[in-house]
């Protein structure tokens, strides 16, 4: 392990140098073609053997000098569509309205420099490490096809990162069980009868029955949710109405429901379904709801979480290892879960002197780099002792 970080150490300019260059070019979800090709050059010329899947995205192995299993390392390479506000960094993105806002540029440096690490050293390796270059994180559909094209087949285990602004630089942060949440969306499209606005007894006004269903379906998580079993049910968009005179025929209202059990996940879409037929039909409409299962929920297995708290400890300090809450935001690294064992771990970039505790999907969102070489040595050191110990 003192090897691996000498190495780490003497590529970290490489390391900025690369999260730089993809931070600067960023590409959306399914798009990412230069992102693939760019990663698809660096192991080629590594000599890492590698197959490309549609329509993006890489799957590469090492496999070691001595027998044993395989061990997957996840990356997704995923930029958002959000204006990069700062102007003061040189590798701003060269695209207005493009940006990578949450740190897949981070992601993805960091495991090419864990691969050309653990080439370095590959004799030594006891088994099998497959490194998985993911795109479409961010619309919760990558990881997914990802597993389709057979990212999963015969790995014993995964591990993925996801830098972290709201932690500490150098700190680690990896739950053991619930982690993210499931992410779902759905949309409610109510039915009125439009008409004048003198005359509101010759019309079903739709502004009446989404504002009561906005109001009333809370009570669905406040009311009907076990108050020990986390959840969120959030309405972040609403449509309805055309002009001030005239009462409303159609309302469309968009949301997102977050949670870690499957159970509450199935009752909170049952209760979202009754609560908007009940009110549309208190008010003489209709509701039609169209509910999408997004992201599953992420649950780390312990002994994987137990590996990460050891390593954070033996690797990075006494104190590196960050207790929190599990987030209720959605991760699709929850299908690589489904498949086999495995845990995602949270690598600080927070300074304050830096400037790099903005939220993630923020224009202003940027890392502080010093966590780039965290979670590349990260990477390889989960990789090697996950191996040799297994």
């Amino acid at each position: 392990m003192n090897k691996m970080k000498e190495i780490i150490a003497e590529l970290n300019s490489e390391l900025v140098a690369i999260r730089q260059k993809l931070h600067s070019e960023p590409e959306l979800s399914w798009e990412e073609y230069e992102t693939t090709n760019y990663v698809a050059a660096y192991l080629e010329n590594l000599g890492i053997p590698y197959r490309r899947t549609e329509p993006t995205g890489i799957i590469a192995e090492l496999k070691g000098g001595k027998e044993g299993k395989t061990v997957a390392l996840r990356a997704d390479m995923d930029a958002l569509s959000v204006y990069e506000i700062r102007e003061d960094i040189p590798y701003r993105s060269k695209t207005d309205g493009k940006m990578h806002a949450c740190g897949h540029d981070a992601h993805t440096a960091m495991l090419l420099i864990a691969a050309k690490t653990l080439h370095m050293v590959q004799e030594e390796i006891e088994g099998t490490v497959r490194f998985i270059f993911q795109p479409a994180e961010e619309v919760a559909t990558g990881a997914k096809a990802m597993v389709e094209q057979g990212a999963m087949k015969g790995v014993d285990n995964v591990f993925g990162i996801h830098i972290w602004s709201q932690i500490d630089t150098g700190k680690i942060q990896c739950n053991k069980g619930p982690a993210f949440a499931s992410a779902d969306i759905f949309k409610v499209r109510f039915k009125g009868q439009g008409g004048h606005a003198a005359v509101p007894h010759d019309a079903i006004d739709a502004v009446m029955i989404a504002s009561t269903f906005a109001l009333n379906v809370q009570t669905v998580v406040a009311r009907t949710v076990n108050p020990l079993q986390p959840a969120v049910l959030t309405i972040g968009k609403m449509e309805v109405g055309t002009r001030f005179n005239v009462i409303a025929e159609d309302a469309i209202l968009e949301g997102t429901v977050r949670c870690f059990d499957k159970e509450v996940r199935s009752h909170i879409e049952t209760q979202i379904r009754h609560y908007a037929d009940q009110i549309a039909s208190l008010y003489g409409g209709t509701a039609e709801v169209v509910y999408e299962y997004g992201t599953q929920a992420v649950n780390n297995d312990v002994a994987s979480a137990s590996l990460v708290e050891r390593l954070a400890a033996e690797h990075f300090g006494a104190d590196a290892y960050h207790i929190d809450d599990p987030t209720m935001g959605g991760e699709d690294f929850s299908f690589y879960l489904d498949e086999v064992p495995g845990c995602f771990a949270l690598v600080g970039s927070g300074n304050t002197e830096k400037d790099t505790r903005w939220a993630h999907h923020n224009g202003h969102f940027n890392i502080d780099e010093d966590g780039l070489r965290v979670g590349a040595e990260l990477y390889v050191q989960y990789a090697l002792t996950w191996l040799s110990e297994n």
